[in-house]
């Protein structure tokens, strides 16, 4: 119901859509740099993940203000917008795809992950998601330059 009340606010005010869209580069930045410093620290952030999806979210959110108002006629001065709009769609996917290749890689090292001492396997468990981290870093870092080049191109 509240989702269904912000998109009528984004029918009746363009302008929403623009705010929203500092928001969704506000959550990305922010999901970037805690990813960054959790990569670069080794630490296994599990508030990593819930940041990430809240970022994802936004900019899923901001996508379909997008859409609404194109639906309505609404035209972007530069039609590049729509390319930036879209590739972070597209590198969230390509990023969720890559993190779930990495766990593989790194089993491959490992003849029987089973036959190892707990320790070892828990280190295990560490490389994965921290390369996981890595990997989602990189894409998020994708996401905020092209939603910064959204931002300059529908303004």
């Amino acid at each position: 119901m509240c989702l269904a009340r912000i998109f009528w606010h984004a029918r009746a005010v363009p302008g929403v859509h623009e705010t929203f869209a500092f928001v969704a580069l506000a959550a990305n930045v922010i999901a970037a740099g805690w990813g960054a410093f959790s990569w670069w620290r080794g630490i296994v952030s599990r508030a990593f993940w819930w940041i990430l999806r809240v970022a994802q979210a936004t900019v899923v959110i901001q996508v379909l203000f997008g859409l609404v108002l194109l639906a309505e006629g609404h035209r972007p001065p530069d039609d590049l917008h729509y390319l930036y709009a879209v590739i972070p769609l597209i590198v969230a996917l390509v990023t969720e795809a890559m993190r779930a290749g990495a766990s593989q890689r790194e089993l491959e090292e490992v003849d029987d992950p089973d036959a190892l001492p707990r320790r070892e396997r828990i280190l295990l468990a560490r490389r994965i998601v921290l390369r996981e981290i890595g990997i989602m870093t990189v894409g998020v870092v994708l996401v905020v330059t092209m939603l910064i080049r959204a931002i300059q191109s529908g303004s």
